[in-house]
């Protein structure tokens, strides 16, 4: 599948940093660099926009090593760009650490995966089919 972008950054294109890679990076696209606070909450640049073809989405998540290394990570994970969205993709980062955390140009500060949906049609019913789980919900499996 190829994507139309328009790169409006002096950064590269995103990129999948390995053959296996399902997310490509998305890098901070600034004029001077940003520091969040502990629990700061900024909107971050990318200076990308794409064009995705009906029925895909793109899942913006948050880059491991950026939240176990320097606390950074996204408070609307994952965040979605819909198939009819033309505007540039931005990145809500979190400053979860207990130091100020700085944001540079060029910084790789999320991962972009490309993913398939379907729409589906809503059926109101008054009651539900049963199954072995039934309503069990957090923790019903146990601990073990």
């Amino acid at each position: 599948m190829t994507i139309r972008i328009i790169n409006r950054s002096t950064n590269p294109l995103p990129t999948y940093a390995t053959v296996g890679s399902s997310g490509m990076d998305l890098r901070a696209n600034l004029t001077e660099s940003i520091t969040l606070q502990p629990l700061d909450i900024q909107l971050i640049s990318t200076g990308i926009s794409i064009e995705l073809p009906a029925g895909y989405e793109a899942q913006v998540r948050p880059r491991s090593g950026l939240a176990l290394k320097r606390g950074l990570s996204m408070p609307n994970t994952p965040a979605t760009i819909d198939s009819d969205y033309r505007g540039e993709l931005k990145v809500i980062l979190i400053n979860l650490s207990k130091e100020p955390q700085t944001i540079h140009h060029g910084d790789r500060i999320a991962q972009m995966v490309i993913a398939a949906y379907q729409k589906v049609e809503l059926v109101e019913v008054e009651e539900l089919n049963d199954t072995e789980r039934g309503a069990g919900g957090f923790g019903h499996t146990g601990e073990q």
